[in-house]
């Protein structure tokens, strides 16, 4: 077909956002103009007229553009572009940008979204020329149950974990979510109810702006995002927006009295956090033992919860008691593990920062080694199947020539002899639920696809012994000790007020070495739980594709929990529609270039954070200078990493560990003291940098550098 239309002889035309295409706030339209049509403009030879109107009706910016030119139509047909003299004299007046802002809303309001839109005025009427969806804008949180002006946290910038999220890992993030908000006080009886969590471009969101409109959420927030997300710190410390500040009168003793009563209903919680923190300092190893003993609990539950799901009827029977023993373990998950593990986090973040204070940056050195990490304990257990493969002469050879996903076909088929094979076997069978991205549900597991394993088992296939996990673990208790040591002797040298600070020094470094080590173990609890789940959820997709309701059997991670349970019924070729529909989106979102780290109810997103100058530079997060070539590393199981190497990737979880033993330093785009990466990095001594924006396109694969990971600089080098 073609589309015959009349041209418009524009006296004035140009483009109309319904939102603010830099900023993304919603609430304000911006408008370009010129004379004459509007080819000049959007072919980008005029300079226009700017203009931004506030909801309202408001002009809020005007700025005359030079114009040099204007395309105009030609007698018979055709147009030209004429020479235009240049003016200060505006194209529209007020009254004009109000009717265009206006009709703007109506266009916005019957497409359902923020709109680009093109125009003309001609003979004292004004023209809609074309709409189309504003692409380039994030979308923003739905309020669900609060009302004034929001404040939305990415969660994935705080977890490490960019990437959207599966519709079911969703659900199964929200069900935690909504076990600790019951925990504290919370009203919601649902996971949808939740008024602050919420999901926008199928990631996660963390409503915080009561926190800061509160005096003490105020002060509190962003030291508590330096924790988890110093890049995300900067933002809300430097954020400029009255809405998101304390009242004038909410300060003083009767504030404090009011934010006092805002904390009674988690003080049944407070009270059992509280009655566990004498055994921080009596007995901190039984106090990390109680957290172990807490989590084992927690997963045997959940076992027995699949164990009697599977022995229900086939068919939708067993799907809905599977559903109902994912929602009852991730329900309890906080109610049993926080009041052991609060004793424990709490404290040691507090502790943490009082030893860099109290010894310097290269204190943190102290925490190398520590008692009692998964994750550490899972790196020796594969450095164990290594032993085995490099003890193979066959296997050897194999895994130097191989591609991690050529090895991972040969292992499915007994092609990797009998030992390795064994070896291999056992690690899956205790590790087996871990993998990239893990904390969603929706994720394949290194059960499903050892591709990962492989890729890390190459790496340490060609580590000589004394950089292997064991030998790294053993250096690292050694330079804890010195360190703590040679700190110890300075200050004591300092006078009396240093022997005080060495005693301190000794006594924080004892009790964080005795217990953070089960900083890890709640999250392998959930990821464990997480793994029971799918195992039994993917099992009963299996019996759907049988019926022909589903194409593949993971294909239930694309459906939410009361979508599950209603699977067996209806159309199934609505069912495989709805599945497309989301596997669709879930790659549309995944290509996403750019996710923010905070956005604010009017639709502003702020993407920056520390570096956000232009510098290279993060936040330090383990000491030590290293040097070496770049590799930028997007998934570990296409890392490549060569060892000495320094890994730029954009965050990390317990997936990635096994990579850090090769590398020679660590950048990441995300992450802070207390996330994944960090902690390990610091375990095994290998300097670190987070939170440096857009790390993995500003450096590039074979450049030079250095990084400091106490101070945070990267110097390039070449």
């Amino acid at each position: 077909a073609v589309v015959v239309q009349t041209l418009v002889a524009a006296d004035v035309s140009g483009v109309l956002f319904t939102a603010d295409p830099v900023t993304g706030r919603r609430d304000r339209v911006v408008v370009d103009a010129t004379y004459g049509l509007g080819e000049a403009l959007v072919s980008g030879q005029v300079e226009p007229d700017h203009f931004v109107v506030a909801d309202g009706g408001v002009v809020v910016e005007r700025t005359a553009g030079a114009k040099a030119v204007a395309t105009v139509p030609r007698p018979g047909g055709g147009v030209d572009t004429v020479a235009y003299e240049a003016t200060d004299r505006l194209t529209l007046t007020d009254a004009q940008l109000v009717e265009l802002a206006a009709l703007g809303r109506q266009v916005e309001a019957a497409q359902g979204s923020p709109q680009d839109v093109e125009w003309a005025w001609a003979d004292g009427r004004l023209w809609l020329l074309q709409a189309r969806a504003i692409t380039s804008l994030f979308p923003l949180p739905e309020a669900n149950g609060w009302d004034g002006f929001a404040a939305w946290l990415s969660f994935g910038s705080v977890q490490g974990m960019l990437e959207p999220v599966t519709p079911l890992g969703q659900d199964a993030l929200r069900l935690l979510a909504l076990g600790l908000y019951r925990l504290v006080g919370g009203r919601a009886t649902h996971p949808d109810a939740l008024p602050f969590l919420q999901v926008a471009g199928e990631r996660l969101w963390i409503r915080a702006d009561r926190a800061l409109r509160s005096p003490l959420g105020h002060r509190l927030l962003p030291r508590l995002l330096r924790v988890g997300d110093p890049a995300a710190a900067a933002i809300v410390a430097d954020l400029d927006e009255p809405r998101l500040r304390p009242p004038a009168d909410a300060h003083g003793l009767r504030a404090a009295l009011r934010g006092l009563r805002g904390l009674r209903p988690a003080a049944p919680l407070l009270a059992r956090v509280a009655a566990r923190l004498p055994v921080l300092v009596t007995d901190p190893a039984r106090l990390r033992r109680r957290v172990e003993h807490d989590c084992e609990a927690l997963v045997a539950a959940a076992v027995r919860d699949e164990a009697e799901a599977s022995s229900a009827a086939a068919g939708e029977p067993r799907l809905r008691a599977r559903v109902d023993a994912m929602e009852r373990s991730l329900r309890r998950a906080f109610a049993t593990m926080l009041p052991a593990f609060g004793p424990v986090m709490a404290p040691n973040i507090v502790a943490q920062r009082r030893i860099a204070a109290l010894g310097g940056p290269e204190a943190l050195a102290t925490l190398r080694s520590l008692e009692g990490n998964v994750t550490t304990a899972m790196d020796l257990a594969l450095w164990r199947v290594a032993e085995t493969v490099r003890a193979d002469p066959d296997a050897l050879a194999r895994f130097t020539a191989a591609a991690p996903a050529g090895l991972a076909a040969d292992y499915r088929a007994g092609r990797l002899g009998p030992a390795v094979t064994d070896a291999l076997d056992g690690f899956l069978a205790s590790y087996g639920m871990r993998g990239v991205g893990e904390i969603d549900l929706g994720h394949p597991r290194w059960r499903d696809d050892p591709t990962g394993v492989m890729a890390s088992l190459q790496g340490y296939a060609a580590l000589p012994d004394d950089a292997s996990p064991a030998a790294a673990y053993e250096r690292g208790r050694v330079e804890a000790r010195e360190t703590l040591e040679r700190i110890v002797a300075d200050l004591r040298r300092q006078g009396p007020l240093g022997r005080l600070r060495a005693r301190e020094l000794a006594f924080l470094v004892s009790r964080v070495r005795a217990t953070f080590g089960a900083r890890e173990t709640p999250k392998l609890t959930i990821v464990r739980i997480l793994g029971v789940t799918r195992t039994g959820l993917v099992a009963s997709g299996a019996e759907l594709v049988a019926a022909g309701r589903l194409e593949r059997a993971d294909d239930v991670v694309l459906l939410r929990a009361a979508e599950l349970r209603t699977a067996w019924r209806g159309d199934p070729d609505d069912l495989r529609a709805l599945v497309a529909q989301r596997r669709a989106t879930y790659e549309r979102e995944a290509r996403r270039a750019r996710v923010p780290r905070l956005l604010l109810g009017d639709g502003r997103a702020f993407f920056e954070g520390l570096t956000g100058d232009g510098a290279l530079v993060g936040s330090p997060v383990s000491p030590g200078v290293a040097e070496g070539r770049v590799r930028v590393v997007l998934a570990p199981a296409e890392a490549g990493l060569q060892p000495g190497e320094i890994m730029v990737c954009p965050g990390t979880d317990p997936a990635w560990t096994p990579l850090f033993l090769t590398a020679g330093g660590l950048v990441m785009e995300v992450g802070g003291m207390m996330t994944h990466g960090a902690v390990v990095a610091r375990e095994y001594g290998l300097p670190a940098v987070v939170g440096v924006h857009e790390a993995t396109t500003r450096l590039r694969t074979g450049q030079r550098i250095r990084i400091d990971g106490a101070t945070g600089a990267i110097t390039l080098l070449d």
